[in-house]
């Protein structure tokens, strides 16, 4: 067998050239890497030897300690590069590499996470994998994986068929998922909130247990069921739910945006990374949130995130980064927590007011001595309490936050992924807009519109989309979960500006998707475009987790874009997505919710809300002041070639509302206040 020469000490391995900050974080590993590619594939055919892929990504604690401890040891390194051909993975650049052996680990009957490492035939066929490994196992695991590869080949082939082939089985037939016609009704949407109300944790939120992650999705189910449904227990639970988060550890109570999770079940110990997705999608669940509420809480919530997004996650052409490490100085939270003495250096006189206020103590409130900011109660309660005014609290909150963030900013800051990626960009550009839509704050939609043409200058060439860009330039095709949250970001701006310029990206975009990545057969979308690599299995992604299905985000697009366009194809898909799950959305709800709020859109009627006339924008925002989430806005100044705008226009010179359903409208009105009337 041939030996693969390793690096030198100081040397660097093939990973040098990468663009993914995680690969580059190995980039001068003794192992002899291999970016994912044509070289290392067919190297391990001509040396036949396995293959082992590592995959993870830059703020992921465990794949870092698993550096550490192993891929930075000298004699597991010797091991790795005699025996294996070696690949490192960013899951976030090549979340279908990804997907295919999390599912191979998963049938194994292991649990997955990150790191994952999977062994491999020289043909890609996996056999063998699991998570993270202490040096002695992993040492003692390669050596063993390597003998019986040579000795028992044939048994190790005839594993790796079977795991392929029940990685290959269609989404369809393993979930028995059926093309069931849907009734659209109440009753199957109370179902499935009884389904998740199960789980429903009263006390703090969220559902029972540790660890507890934001589930954006599960909370917007929430809001949208309550506005079917008036259930008041419903926006009880939600409220709950965001007040926790919002007062817990788990958002970073000075410098805004949220944390990956809690380890435990009151939101107060985070995960300490911060990533792109997550934040999005709360932006846009709390200003929503607002909308049906008007609690302020959640409005500072979205103002300081959005600072947070401006200041530390957003390159000069106008993306938004990945995420930021848990990690720094090697510590986790180090950048975020504070001793008491630390905050009286800092504020003085006013420490002992604020110190009470973040329930910060002298032997802390986490490790020993260090403290997680974190809130007991509202304002108002603790204004009450403290003898202050609510303002003169808030005010006085402000200022120290301002000193502990600028004395903050002076430390080692946790590392930054700084690669833009196109379907976490759209879900913030989403945020953005929703968060306008709410407040109408302009630095918002500056925020958002300049994103929008970033993509578009930057990422998509002839509808075709890239899935990630850095120092400069795009690359790596991008998957069904980029086009589908691109999709929804620009139909969204388009309904905050009535700008029919991002319409027509979104329905190009949308036209390129059905061309390239629907499976006519099964009447779901591919996760991957047909013009991509070829991998050993082309899946589908239905099951909505921390970022919601691209299958699910496609059916709400289709619905969307269908009703503005009045497209009968784009409706009758999405219809047909949405039969195919329903059985399995009663069952497994927690797991299916975006597919549920598509259909709580459906099994309500949706308003088809036009306005025309010089007021047209300032009229959609007074309409959109109250909360009406299951409704199209369209607009014009003039005339429009919309489906639905066509021969509306003005009444006696004054800007016209027309409200529809199902494209039957009301009488047209010149008042938000008649409008909203209709809406009732």
């Amino acid at each position: 067998m041939s030996h693969t020469t390793e690096p030198k000490k100081g040397e660097a391995n093939r990973l040098i050239n990468a663009t993914s900050p995680y690969l580059l974080q190995h980039a001068y590993n003794p192992v002899n890497w291999y970016p994912w590619g044509e070289e290392a594939l067919e190297k391990a055919k001509k040396e036949d030897k396995p293959i082992l892929v590592s995959i993870g990504y830059s703020s992921c604690h465990w794949c870092h300690v698993m550096e550490r401890e192993s891929f930075e040891n000298d004699s597991i390194a010797a091991i790795m590069n005699e025996h294996f051909i070696s690949i490192k993975i960013d899951r976030e650049e090549r979340p279908d590499v990804d997907q295919i052996y999390m599912d191979a680990v998963q049938a194994m009957g292991q649990s997955g996470g990150w790191p994952l490492n999977v062994f491999l035939t020289s043909d890609q066929k996996p056999f063998y994998g699991g998570t993270y490994f202490p040096p002695e196992s992993w040492a003692q695991l390669l050596k063993q994986v390597a003998r019986v590869y040579n000795e028992k080949r044939s048994e190790v082939e005839e594993s790796a068929d079977q795991l392929t082939n029940a990685i290959a089985t269609s989404e369809v037939i393993k979930f028995r998922l059926k093309d069931n016609g849907t009734e659209y009704t109440t009753t199957t949407l109370e179902k499935m909130y009884e389904k998740l109300s199960m789980k429903f944790d009263g006390n703090k939120g969220g559902f029972k247990g540790a660890p507890k992650f934001p589930m954006p999705g599960n909370w917007l189910f929430l809001l949208r069921y309550y506005n079917a449904t008036n259930d008041q227990e419903a926006l009880r639970q939600l409220e709950v739910t965001l007040s926790e988060i919002a007062r817990g550890g788990i958002y970073d109570q000075i410098g805004g945006g949220f944390a990956r999770y809690s380890v435990d079940a009151d939101w107060l110990v985070p995960h300490f990374e911060k990533m792109l997705y997550d934040n999005g999608q709360l932006v846009s669940l709390y200003a929503e949130a607002y909308t049906a509420t008007k609690l302020e809480l959640y409005k500072e919530v979205v103002y300081q995130t959005i600072d947070w997004l401006e200041r530390e996650m957003t390159s000069k052409e106008g993306g938004f980064y990945s995420a930021l490490d848990a990690d720094s100085e090697g510590e986790e939270g180090k950048f975020y927590v504070w001793t008491k003495d630390e905050v009286e250096h800092v504020l003085g006189a006013e420490a002992n007011l604020i110190m009470s206020y973040y329930n910060i103590e002298k032997e802390g409130n986490w490790e020993e001595g260090k403290n997680i900011l974190h809130m007991h109660v509202s304002d108002e309660e603790f204004a009450k309490r403290h003898d202050l005014g609510v303002a003169e609290l808030k005010e006085k909150v402000w200022k120290a936050d301002e000193l502990l963030l600028e004395e903050r900013s002076k430390r080692v800051r946790p590392g930054l992924d700084d690669k833009v990626l196109a379907g976490w960009n759209g879900l913030m550009q989403k945020g953005l807009v929703d968060a306008y839509v709410a407040f109408g704050e302009p630095k918002f939609l500056d925020l958002a519109l300049r994103n929008a043409h970033f993509l578009d200058q930057h990422m998509i060439h002839d509808f075709r989309l890239n899935r990630s860009f850095k120092s400069g330039k795009a690359s790596i095709d991008g998957y069904l979960e980029d086009y589908a949250f691109v999709i929804d970001a620009y139909t969204a701006l388009y309904e905050a500006t009535f700008d029919e310029q991002w319409l027509k990206k979104a329905k190009g975009l949308m036209d390129y998707t059905i061309e390239h990545f629907y499976d006519n057969s099964e009447k779901l979308f591919f996760f991957t475009d047909d013009r991509s690599e070829k991998l050993i299995a082309r899946k589908k992604e239905v099951f909505d987790n921390v970022i919601p299905a691209s299958n699910s985000q496609m059916a709400l697009n289709l619905y969307r874009l269908g009703k503005i366009y009045d497209h009968e194809e784009y409706l009758n898909k999405s219809s047909m997505m949405i039969g195919k799950m329903t059985a399995l959305m009663e069952q497994e709800t927690a797991y299916l919710s975006n597919w549920a709020i598509l259909y709580a859109d459906m099994a309500t009627p949706t308003a088809e809300i036009v306005i025309v006339g010089k007021e047209a924008e300032l009229m959609r925002r007074h309409l959109t002041d109250r909360y009406h989430p299951n409704k199209i806005m369209m607009g014009a100044i003039d005339a429009s070639d919309l489906p639905l705008i066509k021969g509306k226009t003005t009444i006696g010179g004054a800007t016209a509302i027309y409200v529809c359903y199902n494209k039957t409208c009301k009488l047209p009105v010149t008042s938000v206040e008649k409008a909203l009337e209709q809406l009732q």
